[in-house]
């Protein structure tokens, strides 16, 4: 059952969090699990990534070399990242900032993730826990309550309900894409 999943955008969006995240809520449900982040030269704007391996057996390569799940949360990541999605994948891209994608076979969905942390939130910074919300939502990768309990249990007590909040509104917004997606 090994998925690999690769969440890119840019530094400073908090996507090496939500890794961290996933991969714990993976781990809470008994599955075997490896992450690892690459950065960009810069410390904030530049290219940032993250992969996560789940799998029901032990992991012989912590890497996501051809994710089953790819999110893209900027134009240079989905211009660098698409390419390496498995053939009939799931990619979900961030619509805030990701306007336009190259070809990819896979099960495409454009989200505005960042927009909804922002006018709904009023906070960018938990654009990375929407996109959680938004990934457990159209992929049934792990359960919901595996995902806002690990997001819980890593954030600071001040910010839960912002976060639990965050959560809900992505899964909110998948859920309007999926109805959207099959009314077409």
């Amino acid at each position: 059952m090994r998925r690999e999943i690769r969440l890119a955008g840019t530094g400073g969006q908090g996507l090496i969090l939500a890794g961290v995240i996933l991969a714990e809520a993976a781990t809470s449900e008994g599955f075997q699990v490896a992450q690892s982040q690459t950065y960009g030269p810069e410390a904030r704007g530049g290219s940032s990534a993250c992969s996560v391996v789940i799998d029901g057996e032990e992991i012989d390569f912590p890497e996501a070399e051809e994710p089953d799940i790819l999110l893209v949360m900027s134009k240079e990541a989905a211009e660098q990242e698409i390419p390496k999605l498995k053939s009939g994948g799931v990619l979900i891209c961030d619509s805030t900032y990701v306007k336009s994608i190259p070809p990819a076979d896979a099960s495409v969905h454009m989200v505005p993730i960042s927009a909804i942390a922002k006018q709904q939130l009023g906070r960018e910074m938990v654009a990375n826990i929407v996109a959680l919300g938004v990934l457990a939502e159209l992929t049934g990768l792990l359960p919901h309550d595996a995902l806002e309990g690990a997001v819980l249990a890593r954030v600071p007590e001040k910010t839960k309900d912002l976060n639990r909040r965050a959560f809900a509104a992505g899964v909110a917004a998948a859920e309007k894409a999926l109805q959207v997606r099959q009314s077409a």
